[in-house]
């Protein structure tokens, strides 16, 4: 086990130096800050002030390395368009963002995994092609879209629920929750349902194909043999095996979802790091995409350990090695 963690650790530092870097290049390149500050009509004694203020006027290494040196200590600037630390940006916005992917992620796990045993164990009931055909629906269609419907039938049409914003939110500590008002729990059902959809289907798929590889396998039909209850057999042996790849896919798709629900976000103006971060790419807001990415290249390497130590939990065959 200390190995392992040795070992994973030690690849977590070399990703996220290269996801700095990546970062760094990529972003350092992209526009001028200082004319999006100043404007067009600054002059250029005020463009050299700015520019030696925020430190452009040094190399690319001298640049990147005092970046370094700011990150690994959390420190990520200021940023060039709100003027306010990088780090209370982000986490004025990361509480709606991991809200709503947990939600999306619970769903997924609640509603797929059932949905996937049951289409496996009777493949050609009708309730079964229903639940195959709307999965392959749920995959194909955008999630903008699903958005978009969502708020026409439930917004426009019922007026039910909100189209946009987090609702009222209560403050703990520096946390910010919507799920202990009615309001902020209204405003959460639609982008969570859409931001669920294609989860739900890849998890109802994922988990079909993989009962029906084991269902086939020698280990349960000598459980058959035992005389054990098909509940016991498929539930308990089947279901148990077949949940491997999911763990993995699952712990993937978190971190997808953590990085790429600027659509969702988009679409019902969820007050997110998915805003925060199309508005910095407008402005060239470099402290804040560099912190973003860092953020997400972070989020998926400690996903990953997750899920390795979570495997280690499940199959035994793993630890005896």
């Amino acid at each position: 086990m200390i190995s392992l963690l040795a070992t994973r650790l030690t690849s977590v530092i070399l990703v996220m130096l290269v996801v700095s870097a990546l970062s760094f290049s990529i972003f350092n390149f992209l526009g001028d800050p200082v004319n999006n500050i100043l404007g067009v009509n600054a002059t250029l004694a005020q463009r050299d002030e700015l520019r030696v203020a925020l430190g452009l006027d040094q190399s690319t290494f001298v640049q990147f390395w005092r970046f370094v040196e700011r990150a690994v200590v959390g420190d990520f600037g200021v940023s060039y368009r709100n003027r306010q630390p990088v780090v209370d940006l982000i986490l004025a916005r990361l509480p709606a963002t991991l809200e709503l992917v947990l939600c999306a992620t619970i769903i997924a796990l609640a509603v797929g995994i059932p949905m996937g045993v049951y289409t496996a164990l009777k493949p050609r009931g009708l309730l079964s092609r229903s639940l195959q055909f709307g999965s392959l629906l749920g995959i194909s269609m955008p999630q903008f879209l699903i958005g978009m419907l969502l708020i026409l039938v439930f917004s426009v049409e019922l007026r039910w629920l909100s189209a946009f914003g987090r609702g009222e939110v209560v403050k703990l500590g520096w946390w910010t929750t919507g799920m202990l008002t009615t309001s902020g729990l209204k405003a959460l059902i639609m982008p969570t349902i859409t931001l669920a959809v294609f989860q739900v289907s890849m998890i109802m798929r994922l988990v079909r194909g993989e009962m029906l590889e084991v269902i086939r396998t020698d280990f349960v039909k000598f459980a058959r043999a035992r005389g054990l209850s098909d509940r016991a057999v498929y539930l308990t042996h089947a279901l148990r095996n077949s949940l491997l790849p999911v763990i993995t896919i699952t712990g993937l798709q978190i971190g997808s979802l953590i990085a790429f629900a600027i659509v969702v976000e988009a679409v019902f103006q969820w007050p997110g790091m998915g805003m925060l971060i199309l508005q910095a790419i407008e402005f060239a807001d470099f402290p804040v995409m560099a912190a973003y990415l860092a953020f997400v290249g972070f989020s998926f390497v400690t996903i990953n350990l997750i899920v390795d130590l979570i495997y280690l939990a499940v199959d035994p065959r793993l630890r005896a090695k």
